[in-house]
């Protein structure tokens, strides 16, 4: 019959220590993934507002008029071509129309071509009134807005809009989408 001795169980110095440092190892490990997760959970709210304020601002311009005549314009709701029109329709803003004007407000989706919230005092995110949003001040939106062919539909019917949103931490955000005018009057 084999007998233990009392000597012979439990571990040695050096068994624990290789433990010990194992499961250390692991640990870490997990710690610095916990801490990655952790340090990066910002960036998603970040990428959310970002995208907030494209497609708010990307379906405020889409609900704009596309129409051959400055809105202002006595032919817009008669005009079957520019050239119906006293003011005919351009890409950019008309003298004076700013986006948050009580008088000339940007009314046409072209108008809203190389607005730039950096470019306002002061920059930032505002909503159509003009009123800044708070804690929307370290975002900068920049619109584009290009006549482009889409499917058989001509150039100049149609409308590539472009919206950049960038925020903290560069995060950028990009949207596009199209506008093609209807030509209610053909």
């Amino acid at each position: 019959m084999f007998i233990r001795k009392a000597a012979d169980s439990g571990f040695t110095l050096i068994e624990l220590a290789m433990f010990i440092a194992i499961v250390g190892v692991g640990v870490a490990g997990t710690l610095m993934a916990y801490d990655y997760s952790s340090r990066d959970s910002a960036d998603p709210v970040v990428r959310r507002q970002a995208l907030a304020i494209a497609e708010s601002l990307l379906q405020e311009i889409q609900q704009m008029p596309f129409t051959y005549c400055d809105p202002d314009d006595p032919a817009v709701s008669t005009a079957t071509s520019a050239a119906g029109c006293a003011t005919p329709e351009a890409i950019g803003p008309e003298a004076g129309e700013t986006r948050y004007s009580p008088t000339t407000p940007f009314d046409n989706v072209n108008d809203y071509n190389n607005y730039n919230t950096a470019a306002e005092v002061p920059p930032g995110i505002k909503d159509i009134a003009g009123t800044a949003i708070t804690g929307l001040g370290g975002y900068n939106a920049v619109v584009t807005v290009a006549p482009t062919a889409l499917n058989g539909i001509a150039a100049a019917d149609s409308l590539l809009i472009t919206v950049t949103v960038t925020g903290p931490a560069n995060v950028s955000v990009v949207l596009n989408g199209y506008r093609t005018q209807y030509a209610p009057n053909q």
